[in-house]
Protein backbone atom coordinates (compact mmCIF):
# COMPACT_ATOMS: atom_id res chain seq x y z
CA UNK A 1 0.00 0.00 0.00
CA UNK A 2 1.20 3.46 -0.96
CA UNK A 3 1.62 5.73 2.01
CA UNK A 4 1.57 8.80 0.09
CA UNK A 5 -1.67 11.52 0.80
CA UNK A 6 -4.09 10.67 -1.79
CA UNK A 7 -5.38 13.84 -3.50
CA UNK A 8 -8.56 13.57 -5.19
CA UNK A 9 -10.71 15.79 -7.43
CA UNK A 10 -14.30 15.79 -8.24
CA UNK A 11 -15.10 16.96 -11.40
CA UNK A 12 -13.13 17.76 -14.39
CA UNK A 13 -14.95 21.48 -15.30
CA UNK A 14 -12.94 24.86 -15.35
CA UNK A 15 -12.40 24.98 -11.70
CA UNK A 16 -10.85 20.70 -11.21
CA UNK A 17 -9.02 20.38 -14.48
CA UNK A 18 -6.82 24.00 -13.73
CA UNK A 19 -6.31 22.31 -10.04
CA UNK A 20 -5.30 19.46 -11.46
CA UNK A 21 -2.76 20.80 -13.81
CA UNK A 22 -1.12 22.59 -11.15
CA UNK A 23 -1.63 19.95 -8.28
CA UNK A 24 0.71 18.24 -11.27
CA UNK A 25 2.93 21.14 -11.32
CA UNK A 26 3.37 21.67 -7.68
CA UNK A 27 3.23 18.24 -6.80
CA UNK A 28 6.55 15.92 -7.22
CA UNK A 29 4.90 12.36 -7.88
CA UNK A 30 6.89 11.06 -4.76
CA UNK A 31 4.55 13.45 -2.40
CA UNK A 32 0.96 12.91 -3.48
CA UNK A 33 -1.00 10.36 -5.68
CA UNK A 34 -3.49 12.84 -7.76
CA UNK A 35 -6.49 11.42 -8.73
CA UNK A 36 -9.12 13.02 -11.01
CA UNK A 37 -12.69 12.04 -11.08
CA UNK A 38 -15.52 12.72 -14.02
CA UNK A 39 -18.73 11.54 -15.24
CA UNK A 40 -16.91 11.12 -18.78
CA UNK A 41 -13.72 11.14 -20.31
CA UNK A 42 -13.96 14.55 -21.62
CA UNK A 43 -13.84 18.32 -20.58
CA UNK A 44 -15.77 20.35 -22.45
CA UNK A 45 -16.10 24.31 -22.31
CA UNK A 46 -19.19 25.55 -20.27
CA UNK A 47 -18.84 29.15 -21.90
CA UNK A 48 -19.04 27.77 -25.41
CA UNK A 49 -22.54 25.13 -24.72
CA UNK A 50 -24.55 28.32 -25.80
CA UNK A 51 -23.10 28.21 -28.71
CA UNK A 52 -23.96 24.33 -29.37
CA UNK A 53 -27.08 24.53 -27.92
CA UNK A 54 -27.99 26.67 -31.21
CA UNK A 55 -25.68 25.12 -33.97
CA UNK A 56 -23.60 27.47 -34.84
CA UNK A 57 -20.38 25.78 -33.45
CA UNK A 58 -19.19 22.05 -34.47
CA UNK A 59 -19.41 19.94 -30.89
CA UNK A 60 -15.64 18.55 -31.10
CA UNK A 61 -14.69 21.95 -30.55
CA UNK A 62 -16.21 22.40 -27.55
CA UNK A 63 -15.54 19.23 -26.43
CA UNK A 64 -11.32 18.35 -24.93
CA UNK A 65 -10.79 14.53 -24.22
CA UNK A 66 -9.06 15.14 -20.71
CA UNK A 67 -6.26 12.09 -21.50
CA UNK A 68 -5.03 14.55 -23.76
CA UNK A 69 -4.83 16.99 -21.49
CA UNK A 70 -4.23 15.24 -18.10
CA UNK A 71 -1.40 12.72 -18.35
CA UNK A 72 -2.76 9.26 -17.07
CA UNK A 73 0.65 8.28 -16.22
CA UNK A 74 0.69 11.43 -13.45
CA UNK A 75 -2.81 11.49 -13.07
CA UNK A 76 -5.43 8.42 -11.83
CA UNK A 77 -8.20 8.85 -14.20
CA UNK A 78 -11.73 7.67 -12.74
CA UNK A 79 -14.57 7.51 -15.15
CA UNK A 80 -17.41 7.72 -13.06
CA UNK A 81 -20.57 9.18 -11.46
CA UNK A 82 -19.97 10.75 -7.48
CA UNK A 83 -22.74 9.76 -5.48
CA UNK A 84 -22.12 10.96 -2.10
CA UNK A 85 -19.10 12.36 0.10
CA UNK A 86 -18.73 10.64 3.35
CA UNK A 87 -16.98 13.24 5.31
CA UNK A 88 -16.27 11.41 8.40
CA UNK A 89 -14.76 8.60 6.80
CA UNK A 90 -13.15 10.87 4.10
CA UNK A 91 -14.34 8.39 1.47
CA UNK A 92 -16.41 9.41 -1.64
CA UNK A 93 -18.99 6.99 -3.26
CA UNK A 94 -19.27 6.75 -6.78
CA UNK A 95 -21.51 4.37 -8.77
CA UNK A 96 -19.06 1.84 -9.54
CA UNK A 97 -16.57 2.01 -6.56
CA UNK A 98 -15.26 4.14 -3.64
CA UNK A 99 -12.65 6.27 -3.19
CA UNK A 100 -10.59 7.03 0.06
CA UNK A 101 -8.95 10.41 0.14
CA UNK A 102 -6.31 12.79 2.58
CA UNK A 103 -7.52 15.55 0.72
CA UNK A 104 -10.75 16.26 -1.45
CA UNK A 105 -11.56 19.24 -3.97
CA UNK A 106 -14.99 19.35 -4.59
CA UNK A 107 -15.48 20.64 -8.03
CA UNK A 108 -18.68 19.19 -9.26
CA UNK A 109 -19.93 22.74 -11.53
CA UNK A 110 -23.48 23.26 -11.70
CA UNK A 111 -26.78 22.58 -12.02
CA UNK A 112 -30.23 24.64 -13.65
CA UNK A 113 -32.00 26.16 -10.76
CA UNK A 114 -35.76 26.55 -11.93
CA UNK A 115 -36.48 28.58 -8.74
CA UNK A 116 -39.78 26.41 -8.48
CA UNK A 117 -41.20 27.12 -11.45
CA UNK A 118 -44.35 24.81 -12.01
CA UNK A 119 -43.58 22.55 -15.07
CA UNK A 120 -39.83 23.72 -15.59
CA UNK A 121 -38.34 20.77 -15.15
CA UNK A 122 -40.76 18.59 -17.54
CA UNK A 123 -41.12 21.04 -20.13
CA UNK A 124 -37.94 23.01 -20.68
CA UNK A 125 -34.33 22.28 -22.03
CA UNK A 126 -31.36 23.37 -20.13
CA UNK A 127 -27.96 24.57 -21.28
CA UNK A 128 -26.66 22.44 -18.59
CA UNK A 129 -24.22 19.93 -20.14
CA UNK A 130 -21.97 18.57 -23.29
CA UNK A 131 -25.52 16.46 -24.03
CA UNK A 132 -28.07 18.84 -23.04
CA UNK A 133 -27.16 21.58 -25.78
CA UNK A 134 -26.90 18.91 -28.32
CA UNK A 135 -30.37 17.59 -27.77
CA UNK A 136 -31.29 21.44 -27.87
CA UNK A 137 -29.60 21.90 -31.18
CA UNK A 138 -30.89 18.93 -32.58
CA UNK A 139 -34.29 19.80 -31.38
CA UNK A 140 -34.73 23.13 -33.03
CA UNK A 141 -33.48 21.43 -36.59
CA UNK A 142 -36.13 18.82 -35.92
CA UNK A 143 -38.57 21.02 -35.74
CA UNK A 144 -37.42 23.45 -38.90
CA UNK A 145 -37.66 20.00 -41.09
CA UNK A 146 -41.15 18.75 -39.45
CA UNK A 147 -42.41 22.20 -40.71
CA UNK A 148 -40.91 22.49 -43.97
CA UNK A 149 -42.21 18.67 -44.49
CA UNK A 150 -46.08 19.02 -42.24
CA UNK A 151 -48.24 21.28 -44.50
CA UNK A 152 -50.67 20.77 -41.15
CA UNK A 153 -47.68 22.33 -38.79
CA UNK A 154 -48.42 25.22 -36.46
CA UNK A 155 -45.95 28.35 -37.20
CA UNK A 156 -45.61 28.19 -33.49
CA UNK A 157 -44.19 25.26 -33.47
CA UNK A 158 -41.07 27.50 -34.83
CA UNK A 159 -40.75 29.95 -32.02
CA UNK A 160 -37.84 29.33 -30.01
CA UNK A 161 -38.91 30.71 -26.17
CA UNK A 162 -35.48 31.53 -23.93
CA UNK A 163 -36.79 32.24 -19.90
CA UNK A 164 -33.70 34.16 -18.65
CA UNK A 165 -31.65 36.90 -19.42
CA UNK A 166 -28.80 36.26 -17.67
CA UNK A 167 -25.53 35.55 -19.24
CA UNK A 168 -26.43 32.47 -21.16
CA UNK A 169 -29.51 33.21 -22.17
CA UNK A 170 -28.57 36.37 -24.08
CA UNK A 171 -25.54 34.78 -25.30
CA UNK A 172 -27.74 32.09 -26.47
CA UNK A 173 -30.29 34.73 -28.04
CA UNK A 174 -27.22 35.97 -29.76
CA UNK A 175 -26.28 32.66 -31.94
CA UNK A 176 -30.06 31.95 -32.50
CA UNK A 177 -30.18 35.38 -34.34
CA UNK A 178 -27.53 34.19 -36.77
CA UNK A 179 -28.17 30.95 -36.87
CA UNK A 180 -32.09 30.75 -37.41
CA UNK A 181 -31.89 32.36 -40.82
CA UNK A 182 -29.42 29.62 -42.53
CA UNK A 183 -31.94 27.13 -40.96
CA UNK A 184 -34.79 28.81 -42.59
CA UNK A 185 -32.49 28.94 -45.92
CA UNK A 186 -31.89 25.34 -45.83
CA UNK A 187 -35.40 24.49 -45.06
CA UNK A 188 -37.19 26.84 -47.25
CA UNK A 189 -38.84 28.86 -44.53
CA UNK A 190 -39.88 32.65 -44.43
CA UNK A 191 -37.78 34.24 -41.74
CA UNK A 192 -40.69 36.30 -40.44
CA UNK A 193 -42.26 32.96 -39.33
CA UNK A 194 -39.98 32.19 -36.76
CA UNK A 195 -39.79 34.24 -33.77
CA UNK A 196 -37.04 34.28 -30.95
CA UNK A 197 -38.39 35.25 -27.82
CA UNK A 198 -36.46 36.52 -24.44
CA UNK A 199 -38.65 36.52 -21.06
CA UNK A 200 -36.66 37.90 -18.30
CA UNK A 201 -38.38 38.77 -14.62
CA UNK A 202 -35.52 41.03 -13.92
CA UNK A 203 -36.60 44.63 -14.91
CA UNK A 204 -33.31 44.29 -17.23
CA UNK A 205 -31.24 41.87 -19.07
CA UNK A 206 -27.57 41.68 -17.98
CA UNK A 207 -27.64 43.17 -14.94
CA UNK A 208 -23.68 43.03 -14.60
CA UNK A 209 -23.79 45.60 -17.15
CA UNK A 210 -24.14 49.30 -17.24
CA UNK A 211 -27.33 50.59 -18.72
CA UNK A 212 -25.06 52.09 -21.81
CA UNK A 213 -23.95 48.34 -22.67
CA UNK A 214 -27.27 46.74 -22.04
CA UNK A 215 -29.31 49.06 -24.17
CA UNK A 216 -26.50 48.21 -27.57
CA UNK A 217 -27.54 44.77 -26.21
CA UNK A 218 -30.95 45.04 -26.46
CA UNK A 219 -30.72 47.32 -29.95
CA UNK A 220 -28.34 45.00 -31.54
CA UNK A 221 -30.03 41.54 -31.27
CA UNK A 222 -33.77 43.21 -31.71
CA UNK A 223 -32.43 44.96 -34.97
CA UNK A 224 -31.65 40.74 -35.68
CA UNK A 225 -35.65 39.50 -35.17
CA UNK A 226 -35.28 38.27 -31.33
CA UNK A 227 -38.21 40.21 -29.13
CA UNK A 228 -37.13 41.16 -25.68
CA UNK A 229 -39.45 41.03 -22.90
CA UNK A 230 -38.43 42.45 -19.60
CA UNK A 231 -40.26 42.48 -15.49
CA UNK A 232 -42.06 40.07 -16.87
CA UNK A 233 -42.73 37.03 -14.27
CA UNK A 234 -42.60 33.16 -15.74
CA UNK A 235 -45.48 31.89 -13.68
CA UNK A 236 -45.63 28.55 -15.34
CA UNK A 237 -44.12 26.68 -18.56
CA UNK A 238 -46.36 23.94 -19.67
CA UNK A 239 -46.10 21.88 -22.93
CA UNK A 240 -47.20 24.60 -24.71
CA UNK A 241 -44.92 27.88 -23.75
CA UNK A 242 -44.83 30.27 -20.57
CA UNK A 243 -47.57 31.71 -18.51
CA UNK A 244 -46.35 34.79 -17.74
CA UNK A 245 -47.39 38.04 -16.36
CA UNK A 246 -50.19 39.30 -14.52
CA UNK A 247 -52.74 38.31 -16.83
CA UNK A 248 -51.40 34.68 -17.47
CA UNK A 249 -50.71 35.31 -21.25
CA UNK A 250 -49.65 32.36 -23.17
CA UNK A 251 -46.85 32.17 -25.62
CA UNK A 252 -46.33 29.38 -27.54
CA UNK A 253 -43.43 27.72 -28.51
CA UNK A 254 -42.05 24.44 -30.21
CA UNK A 255 -39.11 24.86 -28.24
CA UNK A 256 -38.35 26.00 -24.84
CA UNK A 257 -35.20 26.84 -23.07
CA UNK A 258 -34.20 27.60 -19.17
CA UNK A 259 -31.54 29.89 -18.47
CA UNK A 260 -32.62 31.05 -15.72
CA UNK A 261 -30.02 30.51 -12.66
CA UNK A 262 -27.87 27.64 -11.63
CA UNK A 263 -26.88 26.33 -8.21
CA UNK A 264 -24.21 24.01 -7.31
CA UNK A 265 -23.99 20.35 -7.90
CA UNK A 266 -27.22 18.29 -5.43
CA UNK A 267 -24.34 15.83 -4.51
CA UNK A 268 -23.05 18.66 -2.32
CA UNK A 269 -26.37 19.08 -0.19
CA UNK A 270 -26.93 15.35 -0.66
CA UNK A 271 -23.38 15.10 1.11
CA UNK A 272 -24.77 16.65 4.57
CA UNK A 273 -22.97 19.86 3.71
CA UNK A 274 -24.21 23.38 5.09
CA UNK A 275 -25.84 25.45 1.90
CA UNK A 276 -26.66 28.59 0.69
CA UNK A 277 -28.79 29.27 -2.26
CA UNK A 278 -27.47 26.02 -3.63
CA UNK A 279 -23.77 26.49 -2.45
CA UNK A 280 -21.57 26.18 -0.06
CA UNK A 281 -19.59 29.45 1.90
CA UNK A 282 -16.15 28.33 2.21
CA UNK A 283 -13.59 30.11 4.66
CA UNK A 284 -10.75 32.41 2.49
CA UNK A 285 -8.10 29.49 1.88
CA UNK A 286 -11.16 27.40 -0.09
CA UNK A 287 -11.67 25.25 2.60
CA UNK A 288 -15.09 23.84 4.13
CA UNK A 289 -15.68 25.81 7.85
CA UNK A 290 -14.87 23.01 9.70
CA UNK A 291 -12.54 20.98 7.64
CA UNK A 292 -8.84 20.87 7.11
CA UNK A 293 -8.22 18.79 4.38
CA UNK A 294 -12.09 19.52 2.40
CA UNK A 295 -11.58 22.46 -0.85
CA UNK A 296 -14.93 23.61 -2.36
CA UNK A 297 -14.22 25.36 -5.43
CA UNK A 298 -16.01 26.60 -8.52
CA UNK A 299 -20.04 26.51 -9.02
CA UNK A 300 -20.77 24.57 -5.54
CA UNK A 301 -18.91 27.47 -3.96
CA UNK A 302 -19.78 30.92 -2.52
CA UNK A 303 -16.00 32.67 -2.35
CA UNK A 304 -16.81 36.10 -0.14
CA UNK A 305 -16.01 39.21 -1.02
CA UNK A 306 -14.61 40.60 2.07
CA UNK A 307 -14.98 44.40 1.11
CA UNK A 308 -18.26 44.34 -0.25
CA UNK A 309 -19.39 41.51 2.25
CA UNK A 310 -21.04 39.61 -0.53
CA UNK A 311 -19.77 36.59 -2.69
CA UNK A 312 -17.70 36.84 -6.06
CA UNK A 313 -20.06 35.85 -8.88
CA UNK A 314 -19.47 31.95 -9.58
CA UNK A 315 -17.61 32.84 -12.67
CA UNK A 316 -15.45 30.52 -14.96
CA UNK A 317 -12.80 33.10 -14.18
CA UNK A 318 -13.17 33.18 -10.98
CA UNK A 319 -12.90 29.24 -11.00
CA UNK A 320 -9.93 29.22 -12.47
CA UNK A 321 -8.41 31.44 -9.71
CA UNK A 322 -9.90 29.21 -7.18
CA UNK A 323 -7.89 26.69 -8.98
CA UNK A 324 -4.81 28.38 -8.18
CA UNK A 325 -5.27 28.88 -4.56
CA UNK A 326 -6.50 25.30 -3.94
CA UNK A 327 -3.68 23.67 -5.47
CA UNK A 328 -1.55 26.09 -3.78
CA UNK A 329 -2.95 25.19 -0.81
CA UNK A 330 -2.92 21.12 -0.99
CA UNK A 331 0.55 21.92 -1.66
CA UNK A 332 1.15 24.11 1.16
CA UNK A 333 -0.92 21.34 3.90
CA UNK A 334 1.62 18.24 2.39
CA UNK A 335 4.44 20.34 3.64
CA UNK A 336 3.34 22.26 6.50
CA UNK A 337 3.43 25.57 5.00
CA UNK A 338 1.28 28.59 5.19
CA UNK A 339 -1.94 28.41 3.58
CA UNK A 340 -2.70 32.01 1.23
CA UNK A 341 -6.07 33.17 1.09
CA UNK A 342 -8.22 33.55 -2.20
CA UNK A 343 -7.66 36.92 -4.04
CA UNK A 344 -9.94 37.56 -6.89
CA UNK A 345 -8.60 39.56 -10.15
CA UNK A 346 -10.99 40.47 -11.84
CA UNK A 347 -10.42 40.91 -15.76
CA UNK A 348 -13.44 42.28 -16.92
CA UNK A 349 -16.56 40.42 -18.29
CA UNK A 350 -17.53 39.94 -21.84
CA UNK A 351 -20.39 39.24 -23.56
CA UNK A 352 -20.86 37.29 -26.79
CA UNK A 353 -23.94 38.44 -29.21
CA UNK A 354 -23.42 36.45 -31.54
CA UNK A 355 -20.02 35.83 -33.84
CA UNK A 356 -19.52 39.55 -34.75
CA UNK A 357 -21.35 41.25 -32.51
CA UNK A 358 -20.56 41.60 -28.25
CA UNK A 359 -20.41 43.83 -24.99
CA UNK A 360 -17.87 43.96 -22.74
CA UNK A 361 -16.56 45.79 -19.89
CA UNK A 362 -12.70 44.99 -18.91
CA UNK A 363 -9.48 46.17 -16.42
CA UNK A 364 -10.51 49.61 -15.41
CA UNK A 365 -14.07 49.65 -16.68
CA UNK A 366 -13.44 50.33 -20.36
CA UNK A 367 -16.44 49.29 -22.13
CA UNK A 368 -16.23 48.04 -25.33
CA UNK A 369 -18.95 47.03 -28.12
CA UNK A 370 -18.97 45.70 -31.66
CA UNK A 371 -16.39 43.69 -33.38
CA UNK A 372 -13.69 44.81 -30.89
CA UNK A 373 -15.90 43.31 -28.25
CA UNK A 374 -16.75 40.30 -30.27
CA UNK A 375 -12.77 39.61 -30.20
CA UNK A 376 -11.74 40.12 -26.45
CA UNK A 377 -14.39 37.73 -26.21
CA UNK A 378 -12.53 35.00 -28.37
CA UNK A 379 -9.13 35.80 -27.13
CA UNK A 380 -10.63 35.50 -23.45
CA UNK A 381 -11.79 31.86 -24.90
CA UNK A 382 -8.58 30.99 -26.81
CA UNK A 383 -6.66 32.27 -23.20
CA UNK A 384 -8.31 29.11 -21.35
CA UNK A 385 -7.11 26.53 -23.88
CA UNK A 386 -3.54 28.08 -24.02
CA UNK A 387 -3.72 27.73 -20.10
CA UNK A 388 -5.34 24.57 -19.95
CA UNK A 389 -2.73 22.94 -23.18
CA UNK A 390 -0.62 25.05 -24.28
CA UNK A 391 -0.32 25.95 -28.15
CA UNK A 392 -1.50 22.47 -29.69
CA UNK A 393 -5.10 22.74 -27.47
CA UNK A 394 -5.04 26.51 -28.94
CA UNK A 395 -4.80 25.43 -32.39
CA UNK A 396 -6.17 22.53 -32.14
CA UNK A 397 -9.69 24.10 -30.53
CA UNK A 398 -8.69 27.61 -30.91
CA UNK A 399 -11.60 29.96 -32.03
CA UNK A 400 -10.14 31.87 -35.19
CA UNK A 401 -13.59 32.22 -36.96
CA UNK A 402 -13.00 35.23 -39.51
CA UNK A 403 -15.55 37.98 -39.34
Amino acid sequence: MSSKPKVVVLGAGYAGMMTTKKLMKNLSPEEAEIILVNKHNYHYQTTWLHELAAGTINPNQVRIMISDIISPNRVRLIYDTVVEIDQENQKVILENSELIYDYLVISLGYESNTFGIQGMDEHAFFIENFESSQLIREHIEYQFAKYHNDPNAEESSLAILVGGGGFTGIEFIGELVEKIPKLCKKYDIDRGKVKIINVEAAPTILPVFDKDLVAYAKKSLQERGAEIIEGTKINECTEEGFIVGENNELIKAGTIVWTGGVKGSSVVEKSGFEITKGRVTVNGDLRVPGFENLFIIGDCAWVMNKVEERPYPPTAQAAMQHASTCANNIRALIRNEPLEEFVFSDKGTVASLGVTDAIGSILNGTKLVGKSAATMKKVVDDRYLLLLGGPKLLLKKGKFRPF
